[in-house]
């Protein structure tokens, strides 16, 4: 399991985003070098957890419980042949471009030790907007996306330090549930049905998705 990239963004004006100013940080790309990882505040307020990031719209990216986005490079891979051309690591707007791990398959709260200092924990898959559908220019890809549900995931910060590209990942904590990104992703999307499963991740489970599960519990009774 390693890291292919580290890719960052920096603001860019766009006709494709509702973000107030019509900017956006999503086009990403891979840097040389190491890059200092730290968690960057509540969602709000907070924007990448990577230096040098660009997060523009905070109403809906950034802050702790989305600190870093990962995907790996084998479900660009299944995508490059869906969609029949390339696409570069930091295509999906992910900070972290991995091979040999199962990303959208990583539970909530399990942690992933990078290089030597640095843990990151699963907090959440990701959900798309508009802004990531002009982005990659393919028609219904909001909904093509959410069909194949491979969310990548987001992550928090448990150790900051630095990063670089070909740093080995480790996972040095497996959570004793079966609770996924990509289980997350379909319970607050397509699969409201799920969301009570959720809860076996507890406080792992980013804040919003744990508040959308317990309220669906209090009015479903169960």
């Amino acid at each position: 399991m390693r890291l292919l990239s580290v890719n960052l963004g920096r603001a860019k004006a766009v006709p494709y985003t509702d973000q107030p100013q019509g900017l956006t940080g999503i086009d990403k790309r891979p840097v040389e070098g190491p890059v200092r990882v730290s968690a960057p505040g509540p969602k709000g307020v907070g924007a990448s957890g990577l230096a040098g990031d660009a997060v523009c719209d905070l109403r809906h990216h950034g802050g702790d419980d989305q600190a870093v986005y990962a995907v790996a490079r084998e479900d660009l891979d299944d995508w490059e042949r869906e969609l029949g051309r390339p696409l570069a690591d930091g295509a999906f707007g992910e900070n972290l471009t991995t091979t040999g791990l199962d990303v959208s398959g990583a539970r909530i709260g399990e942690r992933w030790r990078i290089g030597s200092e640095v843990v990151l924990e699963v907090s959440a898959g990701r959900i798309p907007c508009v802004t990531f559908q002009g982005h990659v220019g393919e028609r219904r890809w909001v909904r093509r996306f959410t069909e194949k549900a491979a969310t990548g995931a987001y992550l928090r910060v448990i150790v900051p330090g630095e990063i670089r590209a070909g740093d080995p990942v480790e996972i040095v904590h497996l959570p004793d549930h079966d609770v996924t990104a990509r289980m997350q992703f379909r319970a607050v999307t397509t699969h409201r049905e799920l969301l009570p499963r959720l809860l076996a991740a507890g406080e792992a489970l980013h804040s919003e998705s744990l508040a959308a599960a317990r309220k669906y519990v209090a009015e479903s009774g169960g």
